[in-house]
């Protein structure tokens, strides 16, 4: 288990992820079809070419935003989450494109018990995605429930 229990967090701890990750083609265009999604935009090259001010495909933001949560898992939350509660504030400031590579840093912004679970708390994470040229492309506020240490550990 590489995940922090919820005792072991604290406001303002930064994590800087060591898991990078280049987006090809495949990803998108996987992901979109698998996500019934048709938009041109992730799709078409000749229709972003010649109809986007991109001027080339855009990675589909849901994969985006899946990728920078799950880079952050090992390090906050894997064998220690009990449930996520959910996102907010999920913003893309800019595309990413393919062959953008991906790092992610997660910062704790809110810690708070739970009234009716007391071996648990709830954690919200602030995440933020950054491409190759350090440009924010993806940033959310993840709340998700999180174990305490047990006893005796």
């Amino acid at each position: 288990m590489s995940g922090k229990w919820f005792d072991e967090l604290q406001v303002g701890q930064t994590f800087d992820h060591a898991i990078r990750r280049t987006v090809t083609e495949s990803d998108n265009v996987l992901f979109t079809a698998l996500t019934h999604n048709p938009a041109l935009l992730h799709l078409d090259e000749e229709y972003c070419r010649t109809q986007t001010e991109f001027g080339r495909r855009i990675v589909n933001s849901c994969f985006t935003l899946g990728l920078m949560v799950g880079i952050s898992v090992g390090d906050t939350t894997l064998g220690t989450a009990v449930a996520n509660l959910g996102w907010d504030e999920v913003r893309f400031p800019k595309p990413l494109f393919h062959g953008d590579t991906v790092r992610v840093e997660t910062e704790v912004i809110e810690l708070r018990d739970s009234r009716s679970r007391p071996d648990q708390g709830i954690v919200t994470f602030e995440h933020r995605a950054y491409n190759q040229r350090d440009e924010l492309v993806a940033s959310c506020k993840r709340s998700g429930l999180q174990r305490r240490r047990p006893s005796g550990q």
